[in-house]
Order: C-alpha cells, then structure tokens, then sequence
C-alpha cells in the first residue's frame, strides 16, 4: 500500500478540494470531526468508568482489606491462634484483628446512624493520610477519643475538641429491662476516605476502647486479610479456608461487592458496544465523503486511466483518502478525550454552574471526586478499531473508482 509519487500527488489533490467543490470539502471535514468527537467519547467514558472501578476497590480495599474472617455469631475468641496461622500463610502482607458494628451516635439533639470500628494502632496510623483535622496520635486506648467521617461530622454538626456521644441497645440488664450503654468521646480527628457510604457512618476508636463500648472482652469481631494480588485473593487463601471450615466464614472483597462491581462490569460493556456505534456512524460519512467524491471526479479518473494510471492506483488513491480522514479523526479523538480528562473535574463544576444541577452526587456515585484512569491496552483498541472501520469504509467508493471504463466516461467528450 505504498504510494507511489504520482499517486500521493493525486491524492493530495484530491484531500484539498478547489474552490468549486467546497461542498465535498464540508463533508470531508464533518466526517473528520465525526470521527473524532466518536473517538473521544469512547476514550473518555472507558477512562472514567476504569477510573471509577479502581479508586472504588483502592478505597474498599485499601480500608477493608482483600479479605475478611469472621466467626459464626460474630465473635472470635481464639483469634490470636487464628491471626497467627493466617499471618503465616504464604501470600498473604499483612492481617489484623477489627471490631465493626452498626450503632447510634448523638450530639447536641442529632443522632446519626454509625458503624463503630475498633482498630489496632498500626490501622489507625494508615488513616492519618486521610486526615482533614485533629491528629490520630490522641486515639490512644483508654483516652475516650475517636475519629469519625467528615459527612458525618456535617450531619452531627460536630468539629475536633467536641464530644460525641455513642449509643449501643445492648446494654446493662435490670429488674426493669436493658438500659442502653451511652458514653462519651471527644472528636480527636476528622478523616475522608473519599467513599460516601464510609465518609458518612464510620467512627474509629482503638480496638480496646471498642472491646469495652461493646462489652465483648477479649474476643473481637473478625480479622481483616491483605495479600499481594487482591484478584487471586481466594487462591492464596485457600489452604486456610479449608482449616477455618466450621469455625469462621472467610469471604473475599470480590463477594463482599459482587453486584456493586457486577453491575460495574456490564455497564463498562454496555456502554463500550453502545459508543462503538458512534464511531461506526462516523465512518459512514467517510464512506459518503469519497462515494460524492469519485462521482465528482468520475471524468478526472477516466483522463487518468487513459494516460496509464493502472486500477491498483486508483484504489490505492481513494484507499488512501479515507482512511487519512479516518486516522487524522483517531488522533484528533485521542487529543480531544486526553484533554478533557485532565481538565474533567473544572467541567463537571462548569455545566454544574450552567445547569444548576448536581451532576456527580456523592451519596449516588460513591466517590466524592469524578475519576479517570486510562487503560492502554483499550486506547490502543480503540484506536485500531476506529482505523479499520475507516479502512473498510473506503473499500466500495475505491473499488468503484478502479472500476471506471473510460470509454463510457469519455464517450461524448
């Protein structure tokens, strides 16, 4: 397919339309900027939904660990045996005993719906990176201090320095029924994860001061597992699961958030079938650009096949138009979804601004900020598929080009 002097020659000529063929010029250009805005599309949701799927697993994962073991009934209390034995699995970087569990917060009249955590002291120093205010380096056991979410703190109306109070129903039994176990703590830190659902309910306190709250002793409620590939979690996992089976139920991040990250995975397929046809309609202009362009220059190809140019040349001419609208589209899409990625978040407050609706809510998508992350394996896709679509669309309109009798061109000339 390498053109020849004479055949780029005519090419050229033929990608810059005179003056009197300005409408075939338009229609060049309107299937360039077809091609590209199709283009870009693709590259930018698949940027944003990949993005999407992978700050949410850092942040699930990245606080919850790739796997959890907890016991039937919800209390281990041989976990040190346990914690040992998983410690010494191969595979697995790092494990530690967690309390979580749903109770009630109050301050100045609010109360709030919370889900307490009790963690070790190296837990709560991997928060400190998340820290908006306060310090974790008050959060010591006995000191009646925690921290909490930012949204939560917003819906309580609490700041650092402010008492909390924490409410559990299972509380002491007397003659006239359970009285609830309410206690205070100061707000020593406010943290944000940057996932709504954890901003909004979590308090974090040392796994003593949990033990305590909920009455539970030395037992804990389960241990959090992290190993070094978080998609082969189960793998590496399995000789201990098989030890645990009638004792404690392990479950993996995969199961935890099956139909979150389920759905995530059809909608990423849907919405890659449902642009592609974008970028297919785009190379139907091409196909229409050269079909206006070879009847427009029907008598330029017989002159041409008269002083010997051979039908390879012709094909390869129109080949060759086409399919550079078509890759000059591919760049200009890639340039234009890049573009829009880095400056994704000052749009979405623009239109925001403009529209006067809320087009990322939090409490909907999860995650505070809209991400992006752009996968090179499917940017390289893209970019072929869209280049082979231009190349198939040029196939006819050359063929029929290569096809020209001059004779019945010239006839009446």
């Amino acid at each position: 397919m390498i053109l020849s002097p004479f055949e780029w020659t005519i090419a050229k000529r033929y990608m810059l339309p005179g003056r009197g063929e300005a409408f075939i010029a338009l229609v060049a250009g309107i299937s360039f900027v077809a091609v590209t805005l199709g283009v870009a599309a693709l590259v930018i949701v698949m940027s944003v939904m990949n993005g999407f799927r992978a700050e949410l697993l850092d942040k699930i994962v990245g606080l919850n660990g790739h796997a959890i073991i907890q016991a039937y009934g919800g209390r281990l209390d041989d976990w040190q045996q346990i914690l040992k034995r998983v410690e010494a699995t191969p595979g697995v970087t790092h494990a530690s005993p967690l309390i979580e569990q749903p109770l009630l917060a109050s301050f100045n009249g609010r109360v709030e719906a919370i889900l307490v955590r009790g963690n070790t002291k190296p837990d709560l120093q991997r928060l400190e990176q998340k820290r908006l205010a306060g310090s974790f380096a008050d959060l010591q056991p006995e000191s009646g201090s925690v921290a909490i979410g930012s949204r939560l703190a917003e819906n309580l109306g609490a700041r650092v320095g402010d008492t909390i109070t924490i409410i559990n129903p299972q509380g002491r039994s007397t003659p006239f029924g359970t009285v609830p176990r309410e206690i205070g703590y100061k707000v020593a830190a406010i943290f944000e994860i940057g996932v709504y659902d954890y901003d909004n309910a979590y308090v974090v306190m040392p796994i003593a001061d949990a033990q305590t709250l909920l009455l539970t002793g030395d037992s804990i409620g389960m241990i959090e597992v992290t190993t070094v590939d978080p998609d082969t979690v189960m793998e590496t996992l399995g000789p201990l699961k098989q030890q645990l089976a009638g004792r404690a139920v392990l479950t993996d991040w995969k199961t935890i958030n099956a139909s979150l990250f389920e759905a995530l995975a059809v909608e990423r397929v849907a919405m890659f079938v449902v642009l592609s046809i974008i970028v297919l309609v785009a190379v139907f202009n091409i196909l229409s650009s050269l079909i206006m362009l070879v009847r427009a220059k029907m008598r330029d190809i017989a002159i041409l096949r008269t002083m010997g140019a051979t039908r390879k040349s012709l094909l390869k001419i129109f080949v060759t138009i086409g399919f550079v609208i078509g890759a000059l589209g591919t760049l200009g899409g890639l340039l234009l979804g890049f573009v829009f990625l880095y400056f994704r978040q000052p749009i979405v407050h623009a239109v925001e601004y403009l529209t006067g609706q809320n087009l990322w809510d939090p409490s909907i998508r999860f995650l505070t900020d809209l991400p992006s992350r752009s996968d090179p394996v499917e940017i390289v896709t893209i970019s072929i598929m869209a280049l082979v679509l231009s190349f198939l669309a040029t196939l006819y309109p050359a063929l029929k080009a290569a096809s020209t009798d001059p004779v019945q061109v010239l006839r009446y000339e």
